[in-house]
């Protein structure tokens, strides 16, 4: 806990609290949990390395470093390799619940462009599939996570702006791209 925390502003944890809500809430549920885990990792992956090494680096924006920000695109986009590439193909083999209709996930492996540009583009336009798939939404969501980790929102507590920001930029990169 910080030490303005303590005297001045609500614990982060009520912060927590409320954008892990939001996550769960107004998101498919591997949408949902993937910005959470966002949150978790990337903002202590953050946190950490900008402490450690951000003097050394440009800083991003006041009290954030290139090396947080960098710290949280690397973790960003490992969480989002271990939860659609590992995790999820499991969910529904450990037979915890059930992966169809509303319950089913934002991202099913794969990636397309907009049916307007594939219909243009004819026999050059094909969908991506398996790893390479994976490794584009990976990516993406590393460049969130970082991105929302730097991003100043009203000055809001970012427990609550990087989960919602995540959250709102995985699921309409689906939404352009995949299959949600």
């Amino acid at each position: 806990m910080r030490e303005t925390e303590a005297h001045d502003k609500y614990n982060g944890v009520i912060w927590y609290l409320l954008g892990t809500w939001i996550s769960m809430r107004f998101f498919p549920k591997d949408v949902g949990v993937v910005s959470i885990l966002l949150l978790s990792w990337c903002d202590t992956a953050a946190s950490t390395i900008g402490r450690l090494y951000g003097r050394y680096t440009p800083q991003v924006r006041r009290g954030k470093s290139l090396a947080g920000s960098l710290a949280a695109f690397v973790v960003g986009v490992g969480t989002a390799l271990m939860f659609w590439g590992w995790i999820g193909p499991r969910y529904e083999a450990m037979g915890i619940a059930d992966n169809t209709g509303a319950n089913s996930f934002a991202f099913s492996g794969q990636l397309s462009l907009p049916h307007a540009v594939m219909t243009r583009l004819g026999k050059y336009a094909a969908p991506i599939t398996g790893s390479v798939a994976l490794g584009v939404m990976s990516i993406w969501a590393g460049f969130v996570a970082s991105a929302s980790e730097a991003i100043d929102l009203f000055g809001w507590d970012d427990n609550v702006t990087l989960p919602a920001l995540s959250g709102q930029a995985l699921l309409g990169f689906l939404k352009l791209f995949g299959a949600a």
